[in-house]
């Protein structure tokens, strides 16, 4: 079975995806697929593109915000919130291990004024830890 982790009603997370879990998600109810996982960072893993084609063939929308070496961008965090936003149900967001989706989401709740006390304990409750971006999910949140 597929290591998908829920972080609320709405979003889940977890590492890279193989073709076959997009069956997975979509038994759970996922409606969208985001990678957050740039082309080429692990040659053997399936690229965006197949994964693409694997949610489009499953009926499943798939949205790339690639996360690489660089952090996290305003506009990425926007794309996250759009991406979350025009979903028709759950998303799953994946990347090498799942903590790059989690550190995203937690930046785009901060950004919709959840509360930073509660997206800590959120995360930590799927096995992420979102100290390395504690000051940014400040911020955000007191705007």
């Amino acid at each position: 079975m597929s290591d998908f982790r829920r972080l609320n009603e709405n979003v889940l997370v977890g590492p890279q995806l193989a073709l076959e879990d997009i069956a997975d998600a979509a038994a759970l109810g996922v409606n969208t697929i985001v990678n957050n996982r740039p082309d080429g960072e692990e040659p053997s893993a399936p690229q965006g593109d197949a994964i693409a084609a694997a949610a489009a063939a499953a009926g499943l929308n798939y949205v790339a915000i690639p996360i690489g070496h660089a952090g996290f961008s305003g506009p990425q965090v926007d794309a996250m919130i759009a991406a979350m936003e025009q979903a028709e149900g759950p998303i799953l967001a994946y990347c090498r291990s799942g903590t790059r989706s989690t550190l995203l989401w937690a930046l785009a709740a901060a950004k919709q004024g959840e509360d930073p006390e509660t997206i800590a304990h959120t995360a930590a409750q799927a096995g992420y830890d979102v100290s390395p971006i504690r000051a940014m999910i400040d911020m955000l949140a007191a705007r």
